[in-house]
């Protein structure tokens, strides 16, 4: 997808490693690092700086509307991906005897918040089968108290991707709940169609090569009302600088209410290079030149005396592939001795694939592996 000369030029770190670690941190171009630069240009003006902060707030939400297919008006930014769950926790006003499914293949952050002691609903939780969720065991889950399905897109522990016409469906021909999606893992790697889902969060520092300090949020208009949230602050609020602003609270609606205060605008900046950086090199291109990638390379690890994680079927796979062994913490000292960097967690490696990589990385890995493991 990139020749060698863009590849050294844009990320010059990967000159001389193997890096298969982007489902944890992306490798930022340095597109993301001179519009950091700029940000701290801009704030140099001071007050005069906010013009071009607002200005940068605005290209990012184009930006981020086109890569979740919505309007400007139907995303926002707040400050990660667990802040954004929490907030629609909020949203929901959740009551005793509602119910809210939530799976074992996913994140904590779009698990946990409605596993709190104040969280009154029921949680039930999709379990997965062979490392795989399948939709015949949610919809026996979904009853007419079901008032929402969250789950990630992509799995953060083992790569697999839900099917999500097939969920989306389940889920709103049999309940009348709401589907929340985190397309983290996604995001920036394969292409979208984000059309059924009621809420879309993610966070920036993975596949879109971004900052840390941001989280994205996309709640189509249809759905705005459902997710309002009815937090103080300011810069959600329609009303905080009128003259009633100390009697009542007007909250804006939708995406729009997950942005409670002052925008990190570092990662604002960082936000809207990454997301352009990867829509000028097409989510599309960066799939299709990735995914022989990953095939390869599964082929390859089946062949290894290992646990795979990932399941097999296509289809069900992203950028993401792990494994077990008995012996992870050596194979993966081995893996860093020849500058390899996986993840390495809980037992398991995990190897993230992105547009940056290359054949020869994954050669590199793949005969490092070999020999670690023989």
């Amino acid at each position: 997808m990139l020749t060698t000369e863009s590849r050294l030029r844009d990320f010059p770190t990967l000159s001389t490693r193997s890096y298969f670690n982007t489902a944890a941190e992306g490798i930022p171009p340095l597109t993301v690092l001179q519009a950091l630069h700029q940000y701290g240009e801009d704030k140099l003006l001071g007050m005069a700086g906010r013009a071009p902060h607002e200005a940068e707030w605005e290209k990012a939400r184009q930006e981020l509307a086109l890569a979740y297919g919505l309007s400007a008006e139907e995303v926002s930014f707040c400050s990660c991906s667990s802040e954004a769950f929490n907030l629609a926790a909020l949203a929901l006003h959740l009551k005793e005897g509602d119910e809210v499914v939530i799976n074992d293949l996913d994140f904590p952050a779009g698990a946990t918040p409605w596993l709190q002691e104040s969280c009154p609903a029921t949680v039930k939780v999709w379990k997965s089968r062979d490392y795989a969720l399948h939709s015949e065991d949610l919809q026996e889950l979904l009853t007419p108290r079901t008032r929402l399905v969250t789950t990630s897109l992509v799995s953060f522990f083992n790569g697999f991707k839900i099917d999500l016409p097939a969920v989306s469906e389940i889920v709103h021909t049999h309940s009348d709940a709401l589907l929340a999606l985190d397309v983290t893992q996604a995001l920036g790697r394969i292409p979208l169609d984000l059309s059924d889902v009621d809420l879309i969060i993610s966070s920036t520092h993975k596949w879109i090569l971004a900052s840390h300090g941001g989280g994205l949020v996309g709640v189509p208009s249809h759905r705005a009302k459902e997710w309002t949230v009815p937090a103080g602050g300011w810069f959600n609020l329609q009303n905080a600088f009128d003259a009633d602003r100390f009697e009542r609270t007007v909250t804006k609606q939708g995406a729009a209410s997950f942005s409670v205060g002052m925008p990190n605008y570092p990662a604002i900046y960082a936000i809207r290079a990454g997301l352009e950086y990867i829509r000028q090199h097409s989510v599309e291109k960066i799939d299709a030149y990735c995914q022989p990638l990953v095939e390869a390379c599964l082929k390859e690890l089946q062949q290894l005396d290992v646990e795979m994680l990932t399941p097999h079927e296509p289809g069900s796979r992203a950028g993401i592939l792990a494994f077990r062994h008995p012996d992870t913490e050596r194979i993966y000292q081995k893996l860093l001795a020849e500058d390899i960097h996986v993840m390495h967690h809980a037992g398991r490696l995990r190897i993230a694939i992105h547009g940056y990589n290359t054949e020869q990385d994954v050669n590199r890995l793949l005969a490092c592996l070999h020999a670690a493991i023989k």
